[in-house]
């Protein structure tokens, strides 16, 4: 088997088993439009993997509550009877319920009720109860539980392991996403990208000895990346303790993550609810990883306030660097990210074009980048290809952002295109049309490793990657204000106090590299052109971007003119034999 078939056969798996709870929503057509069906899947799949969980223990768990019941203090005791950190003390299973149809909404009810408290928090972000009563009233409670407890939705363990059940929630959220027909740039990473920022992230670790190993995700969706950050971790070292941290504002999203942490055996108070942005769940908090995929092309209106203070408290905060265009937070997510890396943290953050050179010197974009790279953090860029995700087809960036760099780095940035490393899917999910392989993987994973210069990975004709270093400085620049005098309908220099008063309508700014003196450039490519042009040097800005597409572009020489005229000519000949045959 090719590599691309594992993933693609774990994907088929994975959108079929998704496809097959998702038309329960056969039962709610009518009392439910299309756009609400998953108000009734999210929540049905989460409470029903909890069931298959706790189905082996059910009958340790009522004995041990029957025990312990009367005690004030009684979740140790039940969550060792479960084997898990949630457990339910109900009587009912889905077996039982479905054997009571009369009472069907009683006893699902006291089902519900019978979860442990983090289970409830869970029910509570979904709104369910809301969810049940309109399920009663239009007589589809019964029917729904009974297509759950079908074959068909079995979901536990020992047949879906807790990345597999991860993923499905994500096939299910993006159904549900795409019934509303959300904006782009609430997008989901395929499984494919995490392994890619995974093995980018871990390819120069140190997990040879047993410890502990903290891994944040900023905006975790349904804590995907944080699941497979877990996984290839263990791989490498199945004896390292992963402790994983998550914050997530969307209530159903975030649910789910802490559904899943919990069936995982992870500690579901690492997972918080909140908008990273204005309400951040873990200040002070550092961490040796970051992953994670924040929304971009979105605006942070709803967060602005509280982000303008925080931006205005310096260096006490998250922001001091400078704040980006209103339209477009995603650069806030990565300053917060870098606040919480620790000071040998190392992070993978999806970005689109934009924070690669939007705003001119002195703007807040341009400044972030200054920060970034005069703190010397930012270790590699990786150009993946178009249609690389579900609901986006738009050029995509992985970010490395690295707090202590290895010696053979310091000062330098490394640029790969993989915009030519990915296979076609055979077929298409959403916008999704391209695959990274495995082999596509280990393509970037060497050339990043390698950190060679101007060199080729693959096929330069087909499914290849190229990467390029540079100094830190390369990517600076001054931005010089060159003024020219006002002149008088004699040709006289207008003067005021003795000195020119410079034409505004003349104004005009030159980019000068950052490693070139300004002065030697002045003299070489302005004074030449305009001798009495000078320098306001008050008004000098430094200014960073980093032109991907420049670098890696290659010229391809036009088709020359004698082909075209033969073509042409042809065509011509085509014309006129098809007229002769018509007339």
């Amino acid at each position: 088997m090719m590599a691309n078939d594992k993933i693609t056969e774990v994907g088929i798996n994975i959108a079929e088993k998704a496809t097959m709870i998702w038309n329960v929503a056969d039962m709610l057509r009518g009392p439910f439009k299309p756009h609400e069906y998953g108000l009734v899947i999210l929540p049905m799949t989460v409470v029903k993997r909890f069931h298959d969980c706790l189905f082996p223990t059910w009958q340790e768990v009522q004995d041990a509550y029957a025990k312990v019941k009367k005690l004030a203090v009684i979740d140790g005791f039940l969550t060792r009877a479960s084997g898990y950190q949630f457990y339910n003390t109900s009587k009912f299973n889905f077996e039982r319920l479905l054997s009571d149809p009369e009472n069907i909404e009683a006893n699902f009810r006291d089902y519900l009720a019978g979860f442990s408290a983090n289970v409830q928090d869970v029910l509570a972000k979904f709104d369910f109860e809301n969810v049940i009563k309109r399920m009663v009233e239009s007589n589809t409670l019964y029917l729904v539980i009974k297509e759950f407890n079908s074959p068909k939705g079995y979901l536990g363990p020992d047949r879906i392991s807790a990345v597999d059940c991860g993923y499905i929630f994500e096939d299910l959220v993006r159904r549900f996403s795409e019934s509303f027909g959300e904006e782009a740039g609430a997008h989901f990473t395929s499984r494919d990208i995490i392994y890619l920022m995974t093995d980018l992230l871990l390819s120069d670790a140190d997990l040879a000895h047993a410890g502990n190993v903290t891994v944040y995700d900023m905006a975790m969706g349904t804590s995907q990346m944080l699941s497979c950050m877990e996984e290839r971790i263990h791989a490498l070292n199945a004896d390292t303790e992963v402790t994983c941290f998550g914050q997530e504002f969307n209530p159903s999203t975030f649910a789910i993550a802490k559904a899943d942490m919990m069936i995982r055996g992870g500690d579901p108070d690492n997972m918080r609810f909140g908008d990273t942005l204005s309400d951040d769940r873990f200040e002070d908090y550092t961490f040796e990883y970051c992953i994670s995929n924040p929304p971009f092309g979105i605006d942070w209106k709803r967060e602005q306030k509280a982000v303008e203070r925080e931006a205005a408290l310096g260096e006490q905060g998250r922001f001091a660097p400078g704040l980006p265009k209103i339209s477009d937070g995603q650069q806030l997510f990565v300053l917060n990210g870098l606040s919480k890396l620790a000071p040998h943290g190392k992070m993978a953050i999806i970005q689109n074009g934009s924070p690669l050179f939007s705003g001119d010197a002195g703007s807040g974009p341009s400044n972030i980048r200054q920060y970034i790279l005069e703190n010397d953090w930012l270790d590699a860029i990786v150009q993946l290809s178009t249609d690389q995700f579900m609901n986006t087809g738009i050029s995509t960036y992985i970010w490395l952002l690295c707090k202590d760099k290895p010696a053979h780095r310091v000062g330098k940035v490394q640029l790969i295109d993989a915009s030519h490393c990915y296979e076609a899917r055979r077929k298409s999910i959403g916008t999704k049309r391209n695959d990274i392989t495995d082999d596509c993987r280990d393509l970037i994973v060497k050339a990043y490793g390698e950190f060679r210069p101007d060199t080729v990975y693959g096929d330069a004709d087909g499914v290849y990657c190229e990467s390029k270093i540079f100094d830190t400085e390369e990517f600076g620049y001054h931005k010089i204000v060159v003024e020219r005098p006002q002149k008088d309908e004699q040709g006289n220099i207008i003067r005021k106090k003795g000195k020119p008063v410079p034409d505004a309508a003349l104004r005009d700014t030159e980019n000068v590299p950052l490693k070139e003196d300004i002065d030697a450039y002045f003299q070489r490519e302005v004074l030449p052109y305009a001798p009495d042009a000078w320098i306001d040097k008050k008004k000098t800005k430094v200014g960073y971007e980093i032109p991907m597409t420049r670098y890696f572009y290659k010229y391809q020489a036009p088709e020359p003119v004698e082909t075209i005229a033969e073509r042409i000519r042809g065509l011509e000949k085509e014309i006129a034999e098809e007229l002769a045959k018509l007339f």
